[in-house]
């Protein structure tokens, strides 16, 4: 059976670039920009105060696991009132040790591991959206072990090192999405992955993105009129079904175009178009080019991505 949950992880091509232990003592307080990039962090021990731009402040405690797909502004504090100092992530470089805020001597108040990683797909904007800003989870000990996995992997210089780092996080990530799932979560693709009648046809449309399907016929697959499916997809995904299987299309036929492995007309058969030409038409106005020159733009732009060390993070 197709997992949706699983192909979209695969199609976001997750790797690690960045992680390190962070601790507070007394004090402290640190404001960082936006970064755009999706961020993480593991509380070892002892307690602080997270506010995320759009999102109600929290208090993080030992075992907790944050994680922000597209890492807004955001403040970490202690709990006591003071002026955070401010960061830019763009231009301040990431640390080569541990990240230390407040108090420099002495035990600290809070211990915690974390960093960012990107997303290596040319989709990864489209499928973002439909995730929560923030994922808060508590209680989930397996998440904290692959947070100390990834860290203590991406410190080392080992054989293997990046395939080891990706499939790491693309663990980390599929157990924290697949325990926000659930009818609680906001409107998106975890929350249609709850909604069992939603969740059916999904599947559907990620099995066969080429079939012509219609909101009638996905409709027939949840078992509900096309009325009633239609409203209660848009209430659990946040989208059309239209919308979303074009959406997925798209985001099937970039990675198609990426590899420049498959001819254009397989492409467009393999996402459900009768046609090369009729493709290029609908590619061109969703994207905003032809198929042909993103597939150009893809591969000139392979080479120019900056290495680890020339990258800054925001120490979440």
């Amino acid at each position: 059976m197709t997992d949706p949950l699983s192909q979209v992880i695969q199609l976001l091509r997750p790797r690690t670039v960045f992680s390190k232990g962070i601790s507070g003592a007394g004090r402290w307080g640190v404001r960082y920009s936006e970064f755009g990039q999706p961020g993480f962090c593991a509380v070892i021990e002892g307690r602080c105060r997270l506010a995320v731009d759009g999102q109600a402040p929290i208090s993080l405690e030992e075992g907790d696991f944050v994680l922000l797909p597209a890492t807004p502004a955001f403040t970490m504090s202690s709990f006591d009132h003071v002026t955070p100092r401010r960061i830019d992530p763009k231009v301040t470089p990431a640390p080569t040790d541990e990240v230390r805020h407040g108090r420099p001597d002495g035990p600290a108040d809070v211990r915690l591991l974390g960093g960012y990683f990107v997303f290596d797909s040319p989709d990864a904007g489209l499928l973002v959206s439909l995730l929560p800003a923030l994922l808060h989870l508590r209680g989930i000990p397996r998440l904290s072990v692959l947070v100390r996995l990834v860290g203590e992997e991406a410190s080392a210089q080992s054989m293997g090192r990046d395939l080891v780092l990706a499939r790491l996080v693309e663990v980390l990530l599929i157990e924290a999405l697949r325990a926000t799932q659930g009818k609680d979560a906001p409107p998106g693709f975890l929350r249609g992955l709850a909604d069992a009648r939603c969740a059916g046809a999904l599947r559907q449309m990620h099995a066969d993105p080429e079939r012509p399907w219609t909101v009638a016929d996905l409709a027939r697959e949840a078992g509900m009129s096309r009325s009633a499916f239609f409203d209660r997809f848009i209430r659990s995904v946040g989208l059309r079904p239209m919308e979303y299987l074009l959406g997925w299309r798209m985001a099937v036929a970039k990675d198609l175009l990426r590899s420049n492995s498959v001819a254009l007309d397989e492409v467009a058969r393999r996402v459900g178009y009768g046609s090369a030409s009729t493709f290029s038409t609908a590619f061109n106005r969703h994207v905003g080019q032809s198929p042909g020159r993103y597939a150009r733009g893809r591969q000139e732009g392979a080479g120019t991505r900056l290495p680890v060390t020339q990258r800054t993070a925001p120490a979440l």
